[in-house]
């Protein structure tokens, strides 16, 4: 029979300048608010610079870092405690349209006409593979063939006139 016990907890260590910090980030989780409590801090951080230069650590550099992580904490702190009134109030939702949670992740971006030697390895072939499967399909089978190798699923059409394989949708 096999245990259901709840894992427990993770723990984690956070600088002791950070603990109620954490703690009302944990509260705020706790009560359901983590979509609006992730887009707050993002907003939040997204404000700070980091415009410190600590390349030549020296305790200098290491007093002007810590001052001002002291001060951004303390806004951190007060912007966390809006929210969270905001929040209890009900003031603050979940409706508004969510911006993206991961930055590096772009939108996708249209594809551009490619050559043979570009679009070949993206359909897993060689350039010569290629033009052999170019010459022996129809058009409509080459789109189709392609679409099915495509890792996004993009059939692509040759164009004579400029030597290139164009996306089709």
């Amino acid at each position: 029979m096999p245990d259901h016990k709840t894992p427990p907890s993770e723990m984690i260590r956070v600088p002791s300048a950070l603990i109620p910090v954490v703690r009302q980030l944990s509260q705020l989780h706790r009560e359901g608010h983590t979509i609006a409590l992730l887009q707050g801090l993002e907003e939040l951080i997204s404000k700070f610079d980091s415009k410190i230069d600590i390349d030549t650590p020296s305790s200098k550099s290491v007093l002007q870092l810590e001052k001002k992580l002291e001060s951004k904490l303390e806004a951190i702190s007060e912007q966390l405690e809006k929210l969270s009134r905001a929040m209890a109030s009900g003031r603050y939702n979940n409706t508004r349209p969510r911006r993206q949670a991961h930055p590096y992740r772009q939108t996708q971006v249209e594809l551009q006409a490619l050559p043979d030697e570009n679009l070949a390895p993206r359909l897993g072939l060689t350039p010569s593979s290629l033009a052999i499967e170019k010459e022996n399909k129809s058009n409509k089978e080459f789109i189709s063939w392609t679409r099915n190798r495509d890792p996004r699923g993009i059939g692509w059409e040759w164009n004579a006139k400029d030597g290139l394989y164009h996306p089709v949708k």
